[in-house]
């Protein structure tokens, strides 16, 4: 018997065709805003103690992402059967504009979670982006309305501020956005999910072509303006992933076991670390909002590792979560998550011992000099 492939051939020439014209078109964007954030002197903000860099920087990175996405999504995507075009988009410009207006002028917290809780609304109530079951984490499977609305809710806005907060280093929140949407894309394309795999796409192209000038020495950053969008589809990817692989009451069976704890393994990075810091802000008795220098990438940098090794090093342990997860799907959710949530507590433990001896060696250095 002989099989026709040819609607694979078709299909990744799609696939690159997307991934190449949204790269062209963030590519080709960037230094054009470049160079009006220096004609207008938009830099990003050199007096804050938090800042690793010693020039200024524009950091509207952002606006080409958010272009790039919008206009290849328009263009090429196709998924309003799954996820409507409209709702998706309407999203995405309400978090650009807060994003622009906190990278311009700044924002308040209080403004940012404001907005961040409509687009969430919006997202759950009118594109139907949540989760119906907690998939046997506790023993819960379905969950009524009352529940699964408010969790999606806080799940879509944590998953949004996580990839804001990791963005502190040349190149981390696109590399990890880089390797989030990527492997969803390729998840989406095992599923048969072309409308899906092509939003996904449609973001990876966005980030290749911002992270040439994102990568050290930066000459822009992304910005609450992309770091927020591509959080976004990140978390709307995740959860549309879970809910496309569930056991359904007509027999259906999920092309992927487990796959909260395959998202969860997607999104490790920026979940872990923004679980870690809010839990010792609040621990502390300040706000979990509240910027400090505590994140996992401050941490790696206070080693001694550079911008490029730290964003290089993170990016490989997602790879390896990852991987964990495809391959050991069959252990369940419950199991892979907290398995998960253990090696993170067993990586920062270990973190935090190393550092501990190179500041008793600093010590002993500048006694011995003394």
């Amino acid at each position: 018997m002989n099989f026709d492939f040819s609607f694979l051939e078709v299909e990744w020439i799609y696939y690159l065709v997307v991934i190449v014209v949204s790269s062209i078109v963030s590519f080709i964007a960037i230094p054009s805003i470049i160079f009006v954030a220096r004609e207008r002197h938009l830099f990003d903000d050199m007096e804050s103690g938090r800042k690793d860099h010693d020039h200024g920087i524009p950091r509207l990175g952002g606006v080409a992402i958010f272009c790039s996405f919008t206009i290849v999504s328009l263009l090429f995507a196709k998924y309003d059967a799954i996820l409507p075009t409209n709702i998706l988009l309407t999203s995405c410009i309400i978090l650009f504009a807060i994003g622009l207006k906190d990278d311009l002028a700044g924002s308040g917290p209080s403004t940012k979670f404001v907005m961040q809780f409509l687009v969430a609304i919006i997202l759950v109530l009118l594109g139907d982006v949540r989760l119906t079951s907690l998939y046997g984490v506790f023993n819960v499977a379905e969950i009524p309305n009352f529940i699964s609305i408010p969790v999606s809710v806080l799940i879509i806005m944590f998953v949004v501020n996580a990839f804001n907060l990791i963005d502190g280093i040349n190149g981390l929140a696109g590399t990890i956005g880089l390797v989030v949407n990527l492997t969803f894309a390729v998840l989406f394309i095992h599923m048969g999910q072309i409308e899906m795999a092509s939003l996904a796409f449609s973001m990876v192209g966005a980030i290749i072509g911002f992270l040439y000038y994102n990568y050290t020495p930066a000459r822009i950053f992304m910005g609450d303006t992309g770091s927020l969008l591509v959080g976004l589809i990140s978390v709307v990817l995740a959860i549309k992933f879970i809910e496309l692989n569930k056991f359904t009451d007509n027999g259906i069976r999920p092309s992927f076991f487990s796959a909260p704890a395959i998202a969860v393994s997607v999104l490790i990075i920026p979940l872990f670390d923004t679980f870690r810091v809010f839990s010792i802000r609040i621990l502390r008795g300040n706000s979990p909002f509240k910027a400090d220098r505590n994140h996992i990438h401050h941490r790696i940098l206070r080693l001694g590792f550079s911008h490029i090794q730290t964003t290089y090093a993170l990016a490989f342990t997602n790879l390896l979560f990852i991987y964990l997860a495809l391959n050991l799907r069959s252990w369940g959710n419950f199991v892979l998550i907290f398995l998960f949530m253990g090696i993170c507590a067993l990586i920062n433990w270990l973190t935090t011992i190393l550092l501990r001896i190179k500041d008793r060696g600093h010590f002993k250095i500048h006694f011995l000099y003394k």
